[in-house]
């Protein structure tokens, strides 16, 4: 029996002891690497899987595998960019069972049913963030407490929260609350209007309001970062999260930039925000966006055919928010409608996205700025990137820039080449692949290209 074939016999063993979404996070993109003198190296894509497999299912591989081949194995989890010369299999989508939500949680805890797991499409930009929302989502208050996810506007944050309360929910008999800062603040402040002079009214409202913030076992805070200014209540806020985190219950917080941006929030505020695990979330690849406009398309069970290219178009022009990825696609759709049930082609999504797109591309969409942040970042001039120098200190920079013109701001290879001094469509295509190549296999170019993509944003 050779690696691939035993590991396929463990993963179908392992589909009947856990359910499809601890599957499906944690197994589905395993592989055998090799199995020898009583130890078996599995590959794993992230760290946070090492983590979890070692941490929480390591008696359960160990079980499986001793059943499959009659010997007990250490186990060793490597990652993928740690094995030399190892092709690892792409990463492919896997169907899971859907999780009916029971209603009778949804107003308590201000649950949306349709934001789940199974519901949140993953791709390289949110992977992490993905991993550690179902760790804790398994364990709450015990794994990454708290959990603080960042990013900017619409790409995911909330969905990914909503996720974790439902699935708790849905798997226990946990008390669960989401809520905005907006709405902690206002709740706050109701302590202050309750008071009618005699007391009796307010002091009923600080029972209220303490037996729902602190009687609960997971809390959700949405865009934390609407607490600065606001004095007071980020002094309950810090008794409200030291009360919960002593009684090891889940907490779970949003923002649109990390902790130690916060800077209008109190320092023990910020300090407690790491505490636990802080994770980001880039805007999507081309790749994720065009799978996140097939899911739309399939879940509102669209009757009209979407061809590839008018996906690939909205995919290119929508870089850095997913709202507009579906804002586009139900634009498009009433254009079609409108237009006496036209059939949907490139020239209709043009002509129906022209204003949308416009008004939904940022000003970072553009390959100057670009330009003038990796001339910066490298000690060069933007004038070199579109020149004719070869010398590494300047055809890396250019390499890196074709790639993130292309990758992160979703040009053509026309107009890459146009901007980078006429250079031709293959030049361009290939500083791409190699740059592309280069990522998955060299940890130094993987964080440069993040370091400047966090820079563009």
């Amino acid at each position: 029996m050779n690696n691939e074939i035993l590991w396929n016999n463990f993963l179908e063993n392992i589909k009947s002891n856990v359910n499809s979404m601890v599957y499906s996070t944690w197994f589905s993109k395993t592989q055998l690497l090799n199995i020898s003198n009583n130890k078996a190296t599995i590959i794993v894509p992230l760290d946070i899987h090492r983590k979890r497999l070692s941490e929480t299912y390591q008696d359960l591989i160990v079980s499986i595998l001793t059943k499959l081949t009659g010997n007990v194995y250490d186990l060793e989890f490597v990652l993928e960019q740690e094995v030399p010369n190892k092709n690892v299999k792409k990463e492919t989508s896997v169907p899971v069972k859907k999780v009916e939500i029971n209603s009778k949680f949804y107003h308590e805890s201000n649950l949306n049913p349709k934001y789940t797991f199974e519901t949140f499409i993953v791709g390289n930009s949110n992977k992490l963030a993905h991993a550690a929302a179902f760790a804790v989502a398994e364990s709450p208050g015990l794994t990454y407490n708290p959990l603080f996810i960042y990013g900017n506007s619409g790409l995911g944050k909330t969905h990914l929260m909503h996720a974790i309360g439902n699935y708790i929910q849905t798997t226990s008999n946990k008390k669960v609350l989401y809520v905005t800062s907006e709405q902690f603040i206002s709740d706050f402040s109701g302590i202050g209007r309750k008071d009618n002079g005699e007391g009796d009214e307010s002091y009923n409202y600080v029972d209220y309001f303490k037996d729902k913030y602190r009687n609960i076992d997971v809390l959700i805070i949405d865009d934390i970062q609407f607490l600065a200014g606001a004095t007071q209540t980020q002094q309950e806020f810090f008794h409200t999260f030291n009360t919960l985190y002593s009684d090891k219950k889940q907490i779970i917080i949003s923002s649109d930039r990390s902790p130690n941006d916060l800077k209008l929030l109190e320092d023990r505020l910020r300090t407690r925000f790491c505490w636990g695990l802080t994770v980001d979330i880039y805007p999507p690849d081309m790749e994720l966006r065009i799978n996140i406009l097939k899911k739309k398309i399939d879940g509102a069970k669209i009757d009209k055919n979407i061809p590839e290219d008018v996906l690939e178009y909205i995919a290119s022009n929508m870089a850095s928010d997913v709202r507009q990825l579906e804002g586009a696609i139900n634009r498009l759709l009433a254009y079609s409608t409108i237009m006496g049930g036209a059939e949907i082609t490139l020239n209709l999504a043009v002509d129906a996205l022209k204003d949308f797109i416009n008004k939904g591309t940022s000003e970072k969409n553009n390959i100057s700025k670009l330009q003038k942040v990796i001339a910066e970042y490298f000690q060069i001039s933007a004038d070199d990137l579109k020149g004719k120098k070869r010398s590494a200190n300047v055809a890396f920079p250019r390499q890196i820039a074709m790639f993130l013109a292309r990758d992160f701001l979703n040009e053509s290879y026309q107009r890459i080449g146009l901007e980078f001094g006429g250079r031709d469509h293959s030049t361009v295509m290939h500083s791409c692949e190699k740059i592309e190549s280069d990522i998955k296999t060299n940890k130094s170019i993987r964080e440069t290209v993040e370091k400047i993509k966090r820079n563009l944003t």
